[in-house]
């Protein structure tokens, strides 16, 4: 979903030397191939001699969910988004087609969904988070595409399926419904960009006055970071777009084309003829029932319990959580991960040489919010809501560009794809 420009700095400059490879027999097991661990897998084999690295995953694709949103709008393909977990791994590194069915942190090990036991001597938790489609009341996923619902975040196939519903829209028009869940969630621009884009092709094939787009979000405010929050607050005023707040996506009526919101008044139902579902995320079930979720914060969601800073694991110092499932204020981006990683890797480099080491997350998370067709604001922040420009003085942040279009459109995936080699 967000990706980031800061990426394409370093990926357009020379690549410094990288440091000396360090000797070791340590046992490193990454749970995900996804992002975040096939990052950090390549960064690995380049820093460590005689390291055992081994990932589970148990897709055999690879999504660039970050395209994700380009299909649901007809502007991609599927096939953008797709490719093979092998084509991104380096030689050296094991992989395992299998989940993680249980990890014991004491013992220092990982079950398999295929029944082997892995040792380790450093676990890297990224698995990504888990879609809970079935919490939506009268919803599954064999309704993308028909009858006006959209769900893109399920994959390449669903954002295919979920621009059959917008195109029928916008060819019928009627009320649109952009929805929110209340958890934490993957790329929190998402919902808007999609929102913003069914209205922007709505009303250019149409014209006006034919479709009423809706934004429902759940709680107070637009977007997490106050002053987007107010500029994207103005720019639904200007396009006609109508915000409902404080509302959640509770239940479905395909039938009668009415959705479902709990809302601190009690029940709201709202019309619609094309309703985009996101539904509630959370961590997958191995990460709580190991018991490396907080104990005090996100008890529903399971997010691994990490430093900020240096995303380790606070009560075992040989884990690292990296992506969406780190349990972290920010970070569930594509462009986080390519921040996160050099930290995880830095710590985990220097524990092996028993040492300490010295890089810190900030929180940095990159938005290309696109706004309509051809326009995008790239809004890049930290832990703090402080605006952190990558091109400061060249791309103005709050404005719709049609250079952050074109970082978004076409540049990005070139520097995802890089981070993916570790080169970024």
């Amino acid at each position: 979903m967000g990706l980031f420009a800061g990426g394409l700095a370093t990926a357009a400059a020379v690549q410094p030397a990288r440091a000396a490879m360090v000797q070791t027999q340590a046992r490193i097991v990454i749970i995900g191939a996804g992002a975040a661990g096939t990052a950090l897998a390549n960064r690995l084999v380049d820093r460590l001699e005689g390291a055992q690295v081994t990932i589970l995953d148990p897709r055999a694709e690879h999504w660039y969910q970050p395209g994700l949103s380009l299909v649901a709008a007809g502007l991609k393909p599927a096939s953008y988004t797709q490719s093979m977990t092998t084509d991104w791994l380096p030689r050296g590194v094991t992989l395992v087609t299998a989940a993680a069915a249980a990890i014991d942190p004491i013992t220092k090990t990982v079950d398999t969904t295929t029944g082997e036991t892995l040792a380790y001597d450093f676990l890297i938790v990224a698995p990504g988070l888990v879609l809970d489609h079935d919490a939506i009341e009268g919803f599954s996923l064999d309704m993308v595409g028909e009858n006006g619902i959209g769900a893109l975040y399920a994959g390449p196939e669903y954002a295919a399926k979920t621009w059959q519903a917008v195109s029928r829209f916008v060819d019928e028009g009627g009320i649109g419904l952009g929805t929110r869940p209340a958890t934490e969630m993957k790329c929190a621009g998402a919902p808007l960009k999609h929102a913003f884009l069914v209205e922007d092709i709505a009303t250019r094939t149409a014209g006006p006055g034919k479709h009423e787009m809706h934004y429902v979000a759940n709680n107070q405010s637009l977007f997490g970071v106050p002053i987007v929050a107010e500029k994207l607050r103005m720019l639904f005023g200007e396009r006609g777009i109508t915000a409902h707040y404080n509302h959640v996506l509770r239940a479905i009526d395909p039938g009668r084309k009415l959705a479902t919101f709990t809302t601190p008044d009690g029940d709201a139902e709202l019309p619609y003829d094309y309703l985009h579902v996101i539904p509630p995320q959370r961590a997958p079930d191995v990460i709580r029932q190991s018991g490396l979720s907080w104990a005090d914060k996100w008890t529903d969601q399971g997010w691994v319990e990490c430093d900020m800073q240096t995303l380790r694991h606070l009560r075992y110092p040989d884990i690292f959580a990296l992506g969406d499932v780190a349990g972290v204020p920010k970070g569930k981006t594509a462009a986080s991960v390519k921040w996160q990683v050099p930290v995880v890797e830095d710590h985990l480099v220097a524990a092996i040489q028993g040492q300490q080491g010295t890089a810190s997350y900030t929180g940095y998370t990159s938005c290309p919010l696109i706004t309509r067709v051809g326009r995008a604001m790239l809004i890049e922040f930290d832990y703090n809501n402080n605006l952190v420009p990558s091109f400061p003085g060249l791309i103005a942040p709050l404005e719709e560009l049609w250079i952050s279009w074109l970082m978004k459109e076409v540049a990005l995936k070139a520097t995802y794809n890089a981070m993916l080699r570790g080169r970024a």
